[in-house]
């Protein structure tokens, strides 16, 4: 009987991938541009959480958007309305997350005379955790209705963010959401993960956040 051969093509494209996700970050270095990427599932307050912190960011560094979706673009309108800041919408053509090489295509149709731009990602949980996208720092937006236990749920999203901001405090009691149960979850999968609260409907830790990027914008530039 002949043998079976097994390609390893998954393997494969993600090598390939990190190898583009490496060049981006050089390119973007050498530009002086910040790529922050950031997932969430839909309806966690990805674009809300935007708007605030655009709005406290843009008074001392200059930003762009790129909305990732499948269709449509809605969330660049929204975000362009409600900041004034440039933002571009990216299709994905059916593909549930972006990766270097999509990421890249976006930046190329960008004016890149900005200090930061911020890659809206597609909206779950798992598939944009798989690909890196060059970004220099990866960011993720847990909202209270989801749960306090999706960190044992999508251990990966937890693994690859520097950043969690848990969205929707105001309403922790109606949903029995435990905040300090939560973070430990969180600290499990990743210890140097920072956790930010955040209410982005009516502004809460939004400047602790904005305060946070502003740092790592800093650290980065050295």
């Amino acid at each position: 009987m002949q043998e079976v051969k097994v390609i390893e093509i998954k393997k494969s494209i993600f090598n390939a991938n990190e190898i583009d996700a490496d060049n981006l970050r050089k390119e973007l270095k050498e530009k002086k541009v910040f790529l922050l990427n950031l997932m969430s599932s839909p309806g966690a307050g990805k674009t809300t959480t935007l708007i605030k912190l655009i709005n406290n960011l843009k008074k001392d560094l200059k930003i762009a958007v790129m909305e990732a979706d499948i269709d449509s673009d809605v969330d660049a309108i929204k975000i362009f309305e409600g900041t004034g800041v440039k933002a571009i919408q990216l299709h994905t053509g059916g593909m549930c997350h972006l990766d270097a090489e999509m990421t890249k295509q976006g930046l190329d149709n960008l004016e890149l005379d900005v200090d930061l731009v911020i890659l809206e990602n597609v909206g779950n949980l798992v598939c944009p955790a798989e690909f890196d996208t060059g970004a220099c720092k990866n960011m993720m937006i847990l909202s209270v209705p989801e749960g306090d236990d999706k960190p044992l749920k999508y251990p990966l999203m937890f693994q690859v963010c520097d950043i969690v901001a848990i969205n929707k405090i105001d309403c922790m009691e109606m949903f029995d959401f435990d905040l300090d149960r939560v973070k430990g979850y969180i600290k499990q999968r990743n210890e140097r993960a920072e956790i930010y609260p955040i209410c982005a409907k009516d502004g809460r830790g939004i400047d602790e956040l904005a305060n946070k990027i502003r740092r790592e914008i800093k650290e980065w530039r050295k």
